[in-house]
């Protein structure tokens, strides 16, 4: 029999499906101002969504203009909005790539679109990832944005089997707005805020648990300066 916390989820997860961006202006914005004021003293300060950014690397295969049409084709299908053809800067020898060379594809989201995709992403394409075992925490950077790649584009909708000639991944980029102070413009602060936000949007963070052992989050970058310091050494001593 479900619970009342079971109630509570199906019920923020419907709302989520719904319309994520009403359910962040009307449900999670007013939440984490009343929960946390002295974090979030100004509405502004509260993390949000700006663009979501995916990238593919076609490499030399970009020179075949069947392969760099069918990459257009299926981009535009996936995320509803044609890519950007991404071009050499310079020319490396050594890897036979010319300046201004063909290489990549790349799309940026905002707004309705950003938002549609994110709703898939969530709730349609995670759930169809082999072995899926959650998304790590280690994928956050210094500005609190998180990265991410799939490696195969079978797992969206509109992909359809029979016209894929080869299984090719794509890098996804979640970047945040986030208007903090000065004096919470640290990593570790920015850090959390895209933890937070991923948590009320119902992101699969896989290695949330490993942190609440931490009585603080002085601790906790304690930890991580640790790590970077050994890892400093390994790289010194090889």
């Amino acid at each position: 029999m479900l619970n009342q916390h079971s109630f509570e989820e199906i019920a923020d997860i419907y709302n989520l499906l719904d319309d994520i961006k009403q359910e962040y202006e009307e449900g999670i914005k007013p939440i984490l101002i009343k929960n946390s004021p002295l974090r979030y003293r100004n509405p502004h300060t509260v993390p949000k969504l700006k663009k979501i950014i995916i990238n593919r690397g076609l490499g030399l295969a970009a020179q075949n203009t069947n392969i760099l049409k069918k990459n257009i084709e299926e981009f535009e299908k996936v995320t509803g909005q044609k890519p950007m053809i991404t071009r050499a800067k310079k020319a490396i020898a050594g890897f036979k790539i010319r300046e201004n060379m063909e290489l990549g594809l790349s799309v940026t989201l905002r707004g309705e679109k950003m938002y549609a995709f994110l709703t898939k992403l969530l709730f349609f394409t995670f759930a169809q990832i082999r072995d899926f075992r959650g998304l790590s925490l280690r994928s956050f950077d210094k500005a609190g944005n998180y990265t991410f790649g799939l490696k195969e584009q079978l797992i969206f909708p509109e992909v359809d089997y029979d016209e894929v000639d080869q299984t090719q991944g794509v890098t996804i980029n979640i970047v945040l707005e986030d208007s903090s102070p000065k004096y919470k413009a640290k990593s570790i602060d920015k850090i959390l805020n895209g933890m937070i936000l991923f948590k009320f949007l119902r992101f699969p963070l896989n290695d949330c648990g490993y942190y609440e052992k931490y009585s603080s989050f002085a601790e906790i970058n304690q930890v991580w300066d640790r790590k970077k310091h050994l890892k400093r050494k390994r790289w010194s001593q090889e």
